[in-house]
């Protein structure tokens, strides 16, 4: 973040991202709430995204503004986002609560479906099947190899652009690009039968 005895023409632009920080780490709570309406959606989106479940993706946004809030003093936003730092401190929550809870899946897996009242019975389909779908995805993301996986969480997942991945992964967009297609060649046999958009879209 810029300091305050840096030249006007290299401050942050008025509501930026990197302004808005910079209040907020000032103690100003309304610029970090503006921070908060700015991209709750996409992180809460993304934590879905990654977990396949409405509830955990509720905890993880939490859990991701949380860690804003505690750290805003000591964080270097990228290209002026926030988001790109965002979504890193979510995909690490993530894949710390999927290692804690693994052993647990299966078997709540396999518990039985309570009565679903019939007005809604069609919408709990679409939602279960839809669930489904995105979890056949991330069991397969799950199985690449680490740099492939980052690549596609926060590009496919994620909707970052290939600057901002490149900038969080600390490789050229080259790089990124790169191994964003590589995953696809890995996950084209894996998934031939669920057709998942989220990884036939293109690359940003």
């Amino acid at each position: 973040m810029q300091s305050d005895d840096s030249p006007d023409d290299q401050a942050p632009p008025t509501g930026s991202d990197q302004a808005l920080w910079a209040r907020a780490a000032g103690g100003d709570i309304a610029a970090f709430g503006e921070l908060f309406g700015r991209h709750a959606g996409a992180v809460w989106n993304y934590a879905y995204r990654l977990t396949g479940s409405w509830s955990a993706a509720e905890d993880l946004t939490s859990s991701t503004f949380l860690t804003a809030w505690r750290r805003l003093g000591d964080v270097t936003l990228v290209n002026e986002s926030a988001r790109p730092w965002l979504y890193t401190v979510t995909g690490n929550l993530a894949r710390r609560e999927q290692r804690r809870l693994g052993r647990f899946s299966s078997a709540l897996s396999r518990l039985p479906r309570g009565r679903v009242v019939r007005d809604h019975a069609e919408d709990v389909a679409e939602q279960v099947d839809a669930d489904r779908r995105l979890r056949v995805v991330l069991d397969a993301v799950a199985t690449l190899p680490r740099a492939e996986r980052q690549a596609v969480e926060l590009c496919l997942l994620g909707d970052l652009s290939t600057a901002a991945a490149s900038a969080v992964l600390g490789i050229t967009e080259t790089s990124v690009r790169a191994r964003i297609s590589r995953a696809r060649g890995r996950l084209r046999g894996l998934l031939q039968d669920a057709t998942p958009t989220v990884l036939t879209t293109e690359e940003p």
